[in-house]
């Protein structure tokens, strides 16, 4: 069941194809228009649901996100059960390549409260949250989720954008944490000895999504990325330009370090459980770290937005991801963290050495470490990206 290493996985693609340059104009774009016109109410921008006589959903995924028959890349054993067992067609798209792009993709439409002619889309923690704040997505009936209700992780719950869970669901999760090949280093444990270790110096690697990597700093300064100040930002902010300016970070990255820690090219770096997964099964001296100071855990959610005339649907489909069983057949191709309670026995009866795997079912420990780092206004998230991209020299 396990899947092989993909030259570019999903958690890459959110960076790794589209340039700073491309967020900051997102950032002037969205100032300058205005976002505020394109504000919507659930009064104001009502949708009609026709699930009961419509027997159909359009789901809109990541590429490589959903599990595959080893036969027939057309078949989708978890997705073709749920078409089974309910009797609603799913069509099923992997347009969601970038979160920017795809946010240009339906931004018109759902500012203009009409169809965007998709039930469900999967965006990260970030840009659903902008989309929760635009007002752009429907409320969820958990009444018609129990498994939602009943198995999601208790560290998924509360976030500070969807304080309920009323309006995202987590598809898959991940950690952001360090990385290092055995091979040319010594083990690794804090944020703190990747920044300025000697033995280090220009073979370290840093993600260039700002979430994650200032996340990571911030904690490692003992402040809380899921609150945090202006000062305490720029207090991160600092200590990461000091390790550029002393040359101790080679570059910037999206998932494109995988190969390069690898072959050892660069000795340690901060990266993503689920790369560090699939090239811990090619060569165990790839080792993930959960720093001492914590973690940064994301999600990849799935919402209903306004408009969509399958929202019923949408949430059986939901509910159906949300029973262990089915969880953890999807897990097993994917190799995130899995956001289901209960799925890590089920595990156990398709690939024990997965159910144990830490990077895909976090103990309780490791959870306690994490934070999800916290939901942005426009301004801010227009600042911090801004100053963010000034350090990294892009």
């Amino acid at each position: 069941m396990r899947s092989p290493l993909r030259p570019l996985t999903r958690r890459g693609l959110l960076t790794g194809t589209v340039g700073s340059a491309a967020l900051l104009a997102t950032a002037g774009t969205l100032a300058g228009c205005g976002t505020n016109g394109a504000q919507q109410t659930e009064a104001g921008c009502k949708s009609e649901d026709l699930s009961a006589t419509e027997k159909k959903v359009a789901f809109s995924n990541w590429p490589q996100y959903m599990d595959t028959d080893e036969k027939d890349e057309s078949k989708r054993p978890t997705l073709d059960a749920f078409v089974a067992a309910s009797g609603i067609q799913v069509t099923y798209t992997e347009d969601v390549n970038d979160n920017n792009e795809f946010f240009g993709k339906v931004r018109n439409q759902l500012a203009g409260c009409q169809s965007t002619g998709r039930d469900i889309m999967v965006l990260t923690d970030w840009m659903a949250a902008r989309m929760i704040r635009l007002g752009w997505v429907q409320k969820l009936d958990k009444s018609k989720m129990p498994n939602v209700e009943a198995n999601l992780l208790s560290s998924l719950r509360g976030r500070s954008f969807d304080a309920e869970t009323q309006l995202a669901v987590p598809w898959q999760s991940g950690l952001a944490g360090l990385a290092y090949n055995a091979k040319v280093a010594k083990e690794i444990r804090t944020v703190d000895e990747l920044l300025t270790r000697p033995d280090l110096k220009g073979k370290v690697t840093v993600l260039s999504e700002m979430r994650d990597t200032i996340g990571l700093l911030l904690q490692s300064l003992g402040h809380d990325p899921a609150k945090f100040t202006p000062a305490q930002f720029d207090d991160a902010l600092n200590k990461l330009k000091k390790a550029v300016d002393s040359k101790q970070i080679r570059r910037f990255t999206g998932n494109d370090y995988a190969p390069d820690l690898a072959k050892g090219d660069i000795a340690a770096c901060i990266g993503w459980s689920g790369d560090v997964v699939q090239l811990g099964f090619e060569d165990d001296k790839i080792k993930f770290v959960v720093p001492e100071s914590g973690v940064m855990l994301w999600s990849d959610n799935m919402l209903v937005p306004n408009k969509a005339t399958h929202k019923a649907n949408a949430e059986a489909l939901m509910n159906h991801y949300y029973d262990p069983a089915v969880a953890a057949k999807l897990a097993a191709y994917v190799n995130y963290i899995c956001p289901v309670q209960g799925a890590q026995a089920e595990m156990e009866k398709i690939d024990p050495d997965l159910a144990t795997n830490p990077l895909i079912f976090p103990d309780d420990t490791m959870l306690s470490k994490a934070k999800v780092f916290m939901a942005l206004d426009e301004a801010q998230e227009k600042e911090y990206e801004t100053k963010f991209q000034q350090v990294i020299g892009a």
